[in-house]
């Protein structure tokens, strides 16, 4: 079954929602949620993480380029603007499509196919790597560069084998979901290994190359740990 494609609109022009919102439903498949204040839009994608986002540029409060500056690397994004001149720095920031306002039901509806396209080539992608964001800026961190990933409260800290680390406050599971289970184990509530980064184990521990760093391995997820680590 074809999932629906979750959307956000941003626009600060309640006109302009209503079009996209009557263009999603002619169309079908389409979860919208719209917003006329900017920075709420801003928060909820970075919550909710939608497939598309459609991206009014010139408004009051924030200029829609300095939002997509800061949308999640996974998130296709589709400019719907008054002014042209905006377009190619539009597709510099890699938009999907760029929709000059006024436009039609036919040229929306090609913009989203192209999305959907976009979109369903990432979900057969496996990733390179992960993006978190630090303080105000996206970090770009390759997945074979994480040696493990440990929560902290409300922070999660990310440690990479290059040296060093980044923190991000977010949850561990958040982190988890955005990884591939074939690549990396959750071994304790706190901590997240990189499976070729560990060189022996047990039901209690986990030891990793590079530092030699002990990690526990938590009771509820011993079964677990030596049911996947023992295949490789």
């Amino acid at each position: 079954m074809k999932q629906n494609l979750k959307c956000i609109a941003i626009d600060d022009e309640p006109m302009a929602l209503l079009v996209i919102e009557q263009f999603c439903r002619r169309k079908g498949g389409i979860e919208l949620t719209t917003y006329s204040e900017p920075r709420l839009g801003l928060e909820q994608i970075q919550h909710s993480k939608p497939d598309l986002v459609f991206l009014d540029i010139q408004m009051n409060s924030i200029n829609g380029l300095e939002i997509a500056h800061t949308l999640p690397h996974e998130c296709c994004f589709i400019f719907t603007t008054a002014y042209a001149q905006y377009a190619l720095e539009g597709f510099n920031l890699d938009a999907v499509d760029f929709l000059h306002k006024p436009f039609s039901y036919e040229r929306f509806e090609l913009a989203v196919e192209k999305a959907q396209r976009r979109i369903e080539a990432n979900r057969h992608t496996v990733p390179e790597y992960l993006t978190v964001k630090q303080e105000y800026n996206n970090v770009n961190i390759q997945l074979s560069d994480i040696l493990y990933i440990e929560a902290l409260g409300n922070y999660v800290k990310i440690m990479r084998t290059s040296g060093g680390h980044v923190l991000t406050r977010t949850n561990l599971k958040s982190i988890t979901d955005l990884l591939p289970e074939k690549k990396f184990l959750r071994i304790h509530r706190s901590y997240v290994v990189a499976i070729a980064a560990v060189v022996s184990f047990s039901r209690t521990r986990v030891i990793l190359k590079e530092t030699s760093k002990e990690l526990p391995v938590g009771s509820q997820y011993a079964l677990q740990v030596m049911e996947i680590l023992n295949k490789v």
